[in-house]
């Protein structure tokens, strides 16, 4: 018989947090919903508590935990106590009674929780990628001092995850690792003629060929920053070296990422791309479980592109490779500013070829410092948003 695995879920509104929800329901037997949380979705909010009935439901804005609490308390039978704040989220994401937490806020606002989770000893499944891109030296230490356990989420980390060895343990050359291969779909824009890129909207750049995400991540997707970030989150999560990493553009988002041995030998997964099959993974591990995600045919694939990204076109990946090796703080500067780049470009106050120009302001502007505890990350965040933000300024 299954143990019941306890579940916290950070960010249950977003679609990390909706596709969990889905294998969860895929599976009474294996998985109990203690907490979920939101920023400010009470419709969502209110439809999962209504259907998995939570201990604990969290939203991080006062105003709309206040509405979520009036609506519950109209639910005959909906026992589900409503918290609000940045202190309940930490509190859910390391309750005693938890055995898992997905940690899928997006954005630096994950990052507390985050490490609430880690510090707890909990088995924390990792989609924030801001976790690890700001702070990576600092949550990796945590988690081996604590004894928690870390799965990577994202598609493609979860794909290495699969592809090295069973008992890895960090020593990537002692395996015969010889790279690591980052897949990318290259977004909406890969053959885009540069000059058109001036003109792109809002709407164009979150029309992910492939995938169906949200609508920063998509930005992300559509400049490769998305990928930038994490090649940055492979360094920490397989302790590899930069140079070790090696970004390739399939645009059929089949393979999920890839890892080349010396003796010439790639290992790949391969899937359709839903995240419900990474999460499936993680939240059986490691056990295989139904995901609810249609088996590959290849035959309908029929073929497998890659190429080179090109720099000119993707200038954010670029920016993502020099913080990564200037390292410090310089990560976290990367994500802040890209964090008000796409707010900006999304609100319509920039067009999208200045998100790159932002970021590389910022990077320059702020001086660069070794960070040692999550006090120095949070500092840099907010100087590079401030920075960002007094850019956009004299832009207008």
């Amino acid at each position: 018989m299954n143990t019941i695995r306890r579940l916290t879920i950070l960010g249950s509104t977003g679609s990390i947090g909706e596709s969990t929800l889905d294998v969860v329901a895929r599976h009474p037997d294996r998985f109990k919903v203690v907490a979920l949380t939101a920023n400010n979705n009470v419709d969502a909010m209110l439809q999962q508590c209504q259907r998995f009935c939570p201990r604990y439901a969290v939203m991080l804005d006062p105003s709309s935990a206040e509405q979520l609490a009036n609506l519950i308390n109209n639910n005959v039978g909906l026992e589900t106590e409503v918290l609000a704040g940045i202190e309940a989220l930490e509190k859910v994401a390391s309750l005693p009674e938890v055995d898992v937490v997905m940690a899928a806020i997006v954005g630096a606002a994950g990052i507390l929780p985050t490490f609430a989770a880690a510090q707890s000893g909990k088995l924390v499944l990792l989609a924030n990628k801001e976790t690890l891109v700001m702070a990576g030296r600092i949550f990796m230490d945590l988690v081996k001092q604590h004894g928690a356990t870390l799965l990577p989420i994202d598609s493609e980390h979860n794909a290495i995850y699969q592809s090295l060895p069973h008992k890895f343990n960090g020593n990537l050359s002692a395996e015969g690792v010889s790279h690591i291969l980052l897949t990318a779909s290259g977004g909406p824009f890969r053959e885009a003629p540069l000059a058109s890129l001036e003109q792109v909207t809002p709407a164009q750049a979150c029309a992910h060929p492939n995938w169906d995400m949200g609508r920063k991540i998509s930005v992300d997707s559509a400049t490769m920053m998305n990928k930038g970030l994490e090649v940055i989150e492979a360094h920490w999560l397989f302790n590899a070296a930069p140079e070790k990493i090696q970004v390739v553009i399939h645009p059929q988002s089949v393979i999920h990422s890839m890892v080349q041995y010396i003796d010439g030998s790639v290992l790949a997964q391969l899937g359709n791309p839903d995240m419900r099959t990474p999460i499936a993974h993680a939240m059986g591990y490691p056990d295989r479980i139904d995901s609810g995600v249609a088996p590959l045919d290849m035959f309908a694939v029929a073929h497998l592109d890659f190429e080179a990204p090109d720099f000119e076109r993707f200038p954010c990946l670029k920016l993502a490779y020099k913080a990564l090796a200037e390292g410090g703080n310089m990560p976290a500067v990367l994500n802040a500013a890209n964090e008000i780049a796409v707010e900006s470009f999304l609100n319509e106050q920039m067009p999208f070829t200045a998100i790159p120009l932002m970021i590389e302001h910022v990077m320059l502007s702020i001086p660069h410092e070794e960070v040692s505890i999550l006090d120095d990350v949070l500092k840099a965040d907010r100087l590079a948003r401030t920075a960002a933000r007094e850019w956009l300024a004299n832009l207008k």
